[in-house]
C-alpha cells in the first residue's frame, strides 16, 4: 500500500541527483505501462466513483498528452470530466504557454466549477503555480514526482533539457525556485517514489505549511503516470470533499 508521510520533514543534508543505477531502472516504466493495460478494468472496479467535477492532467517535460491518456481514461470511467492540457509537447514554461494555461483553466472553471489539477513531473510545477495565481478556480493539486522543493539541480533532467533545446544550458534561478516552494492555498498531495531515477525524491515533497500531504508509492519516475498505486491514491483524493 502507498505510504503516507504527513510530517513534511525535509532533508538538511545536500541532496544529490538520482544515481546511474536508479536512472537505468527507469526502464521499469514499460512494465508498469503493460501492467496497467492488463489490469485497468479490474482497477476501475475497485476505485471510488467520482462526483463529476473537472480534472486537468498536465504532462511532464518532453511529453505530450499521449502518455497521460491511460490515467485520463480511468478517471473518465470513474465519472469525472477529464481534460489534457492541450498544449502540445512540454518544453518548459514560456510566456505564451503561461497565458494559454491560464485561459484554459478559466474556461474549464467557468464550465464546471473548480478544477483538480494533476501534474506529472514538470507538469506538477506548472499545476502548483496555476493554483497559486488562481486559487478560486482550483479544487486541489496532485503532483507526481514533481521537483517542487529541496535542490532545483538534484535531478537528471538537465541533459534532456539541453538535448531538446538544441544544446541550450539551463540556468537555475535560486530565488525564483525558493518562491515556488510554499504550497499554493489549496489542498495539495505530492506523490513520490524513493526509487525515482529522474528527480531526487526529497525534492518531490511538499514542505508545508498548509493543507498538504506526501505519499510514497513504489515505481519509476517515468511510470508514475501509469502507476497503479499512484492512480489509486489519485482516485481516493479526487473522491474526498474539499473545505468550502
Amino acid at each position: 500500500m502507498p505510504k503516507a508521510d504527513t510530517s513534511n520533514t525535509m532533508k538538511t543534508l545536500p541532496i544529490k541527483r538520482p544515481s546511474a543505477r536508479l536512472l537505468l531502472l527507469e526502464a521499469r516504466a514499460g512494465l508498469e505501462t503493460a501492467q496497467l493495460a492488463l489490469t485497468h478494468r479490474a482497477l476501475v472496479r475497485q476505485l471510488p466513483r467520482g462526483d463529476g467535477h473537472a480534472v486537468m492532467v498536465l504532462p511532464g517535460f518532453g511529453a505530450t498528452d499521449t502518455p497521460t491518456l491511460p490515467l485520463r481514461r480511468i478517471l473518465q470511467a470513474l465519472g469525472y470530466q477529464v481534460y489534457g492540457w492541450d498544449q502540445g509537447r512540454n518544453l518548459g514554461m514560456r510566456s505564451a504557454l503561461r497565458a494559454a494555461l491560464s485561459a484554459r483553466l478559466q474556461n474549464l472553471s467557468d464550465r464546471h466549477g473548480a478544477v483538480t489539477l494533476i501534474g506529472w513531473s514538470l507538469g506538477g510545477v506548472f499545476a502548483r503555480e496555476m493554483a497559486r495565481h488562481a486559487p478560486g478556480q482550483v479544487r486541489r493539486v496532485i503532483t507526481l514526482g514533481s521537483p517542487i522543493s529541496g535542490d532545483p539541480d538534484a535531478n537528471n533532467l538537465m541533459p534532456l533539457f539541453s538535448l531538446i533545446n538544441r544544446g541550450k544550458v539551463s540556468k537555475t534561478d535560486p530565488q525564483s525556485f525558493a518562491r515556488r516552494i510554499p504550497a499554493p492555498p489549496v489542498p495539495c498531495t505530492a506523490l513520490y517514489s524513493k526509487t525515482d531515477g529522474i528527480v531526487a525524491w526529497h525534492c518531490c515533497l511538499e514542505a508545508g505549511p498548509g493543507n498538504v500531504e506526501n505519499i510514497q508509492v513504489h515505481g519509476s519516475h517515468m511510470g508514475l503516470i501509469v502507476n497503479r498505486q499512484a492512480i489509486t491514491v489519485i482516485a481516493q483524493r479526487l473522491a474526498q470533499p474539499v473545505p468550502a
